[in-house]
């Protein structure tokens, strides 16, 4: 059952990411261009990993809960950062729209009822957050990279050149902090939650 669900899931990713790749593509007619502009966006990095994760579970391979834990959380913050900040600042339609809606509501809310009936319970530690924060801390250092060498930042909240540095590194400061915040909640729930495949005693 749980690899049936963790293959739905990974459609559901690749099929947002499919189609969100061929609307890009018919703005610019440019292969090369069309990922070098998807691949700055961390909705794309976050639903890709969890994506090629899913698809491993699906197949049969085995994934750490540290790591599903940690995409879980990335991909949550995708929708949690799109539906406070970002929803609205851009207008969607037809593919799109479809494309839009699979990459920030249906994959983060998938994938976190997978952690919670799946993901074997009771396994992450206090430190894990620790090691999660680095996967959206090292996108953060690429976008920023990228923005420095052609001017174009992926979202608002990190646009050095109409914010500033210091703006900027409150806000990533902010959301980082949230971050950090919310997987200490999902370890505590990964704690208690009833559901899920119990932890195997030695």
């Amino acid at each position: 059952m749980h690899r049936a669900a963790a293959g739905l899931i990974a459609l559901l990713c690749w099929a947002g990411i499919a189609i969100q790749l061929w609307t890009s593509y018919s703005q610019t007619h440019d292969v090369l261009t069309t990922l070098w502009n998807l691949a700055r966006f961390f909705t794309i990095i976050g639903n890709l990993a969890v994506a090629a994760a899913m698809s491993a579970v699906a197949l049969g391979k085995r994934v750490s809960p540290l790591v599903l834990g940690g995409l879980t959380l990335a991909i949550l913050l995708v929708g949690i950062v799109y539906a406070t900040l970002l929803r609205g600042l851009h207008s969607h339609s037809g593919l799109s729209l479809v494309a839009n809606y699979l990459l920030h509501d249906v994959s983060p809310i998938a994938m976190a009822v997978y952690w919670l009936l799946f993901v074997p319970r009771g396994r992450l530690r206090w430190s894990a957050p620790g090691w999660w924060v680095l996967f959206p801390l090292a996108y953060l250092i690429y976008a920023l990279a990228r923005g420095r060498i052609d001017g174009r930042y992926p979202y608002p909240f990190v646009d050095v050149a109409k914010l500033g540095w210091q703006q900027v590194a409150l806000n990533s400061a902010g959301i980082a902090f949230g971050f950090v915040i919310a997987g200490f909640l999902l370890v505590w729930i990964d704690r208690w939650r009833p559901l899920g495949p119990r932890r195997r005693r030695r």
